[in-house]
Parts: structure tokens; sequence; C-alpha cells
């Protein structure tokens, strides 16, 4: 993964917390749940996906009931597999629970639920109707520490006194933006870091403690 790409989720870590699924809503799936079904597992089956990690996946959906296609990600992106932060609504929920515990070269075949779905009002956007169950066939590239992982914590916090000071993120987006190698105004370089304590530092306190950086719920922290 290009240091481009790594900026790019970590600016959407810090500066959106989550991004949720569009038409997505949250239903009661007590009754309901995932069915996988694993096509193939490599030999070496390591690392296995946890919440908050950074997948690459491609992935193809249909629709159980007659079995069309409604989405092809290798239609997408020029090819390019997706990336995704796992476990906190960047794809559907059952998505979200299929691609748990899953290791870099696996493929499963999952059956979703409309509840871990789109529920009763569909997608229509995404030409999926109401109520309906989808099949997803997944194909895994890539498992690799998330953009607010325990690692990108301790990296940040030189003092290690477990909480981001103003200077210690300004020196971390500094060593970001150069990797990145892109031209950039230093009015960006302040506006981000405004912006991430704006979103960040609820207690006003001047500092990301561990507590307020861990949306993922990171055990470690």
């Amino acid at each position: 993964m290009t240091f481009g790409v790594k900026l790019v989720f970590f600016l959407q870590a810090f500066c959106l917390l989550t991004s949720h699924t569009h038409g997505q809503k949250k239903e009661d799936a007590t009754a309901e749940e995932v069915k996988i079904e694993v096509l193939h597992v490599p030999k070496e089956c390591k690392p296995t996906s946890k919440k908050g990690d950074l997948l690459n996946a491609h992935y193809d959906g249909y629709l159980a009931a007659d079995g069309s296609k409604f989405y092809c990600s290798r239609t997408q992106n020029e090819g390019h597999p997706k990336w995704f932060v796992l476990g906190v609504g960047q794809v559907i929920k059952g998505l979200d629970i299929a691609m748990m515990n899953m290791c870099p070269g696996e493929k499963r075949k999952v059956t979703i639920p409309p509840s871990l779905a789109y529920g009763q009002q569909g997608y229509a956007q995404g030409k999926i109707p109401p109520n309906a169950t989808l099949i997803f066939e997944i194909e895994l590239y890539a498992v690799s520490k998330g953009p607010r992982s325990v690692e990108a914590f301790t990296q940040i916090d030189m003092d290690s006194d477990k909480k981001l000071s103003r200077d210690e993120l300004s020196h971390y987006l500094k060593q970001e933006f150069e990797r990145d190698g892109k031209k950039r105004d230093a009015s960006v370089h302040d506006s981000v870091l405004v912006d991430i304590f704006k979103k960040n530092d609820h207690d006003g306190d001047g500092f990301i403690s561990a507590k307020e950086y861990n949306v993922y719920q990171h055990d470690e922290l």
C-alpha cells in the first residue's frame, strides 16, 4: 500500500471517525445471522482479520432470490481491490461480520439476511430491492494494521504518556506529508491539525487521550 493511501486512511480515521454505509439502518438481527462457507484457505493462514484492521479485498454481490449480480468490485476503481476498515460501518454490517477472522488468500461465500444488509428499505441506487437476502463471494488480499491501531498511537505518542499532544500530532503529520511526496501549502497542515483536535479532543484539554483515540475499541489501549 502506498504512502498516499496510508495518509488518506490516517486522515479519514482522525477527521471522519466512522464512515456509515449508505442506506443501511440498524435493525434487530437477533433471529438472523450471516452464513459463511469457506471456499479456500491458504496453508499459511495468518494474520487473521479483527475489528479495526485495514482490509484489501475483491467481492461480487448477488441477489439470493434470482442470482443476479448487483455489484462487482473488479469493475470499480479501475479494477483495484477495495480498501476498508473492518467492523466500523464502512461496509454493510453483514460483511463486517462475514470478514472477521479471515486471512490473506482466503475465499468465502457468505449469505447475508436483510436485517444485516439494506433491510426493509432496500437500496434502489444499488439495484437492491426491499427485504433482499444477499450473497457475496469474497477474496481477501491483505490484512494490515488499521489507521487507529495501537502501533500508530505508540508511534505518535513520543513521550509515552498515553495522550497525543498538538506537537506530537504536528510532527507525525509533517512526516506523513513528506513521505507522501506531494507539495502542499503550509496552511493545509495547520487546518488538518485544527480539524483533528476539534473532532477528537472531546474534553477540550488540548490532548487526544488513549480513550478518545480508541474509537475502534482495541483491547490493548
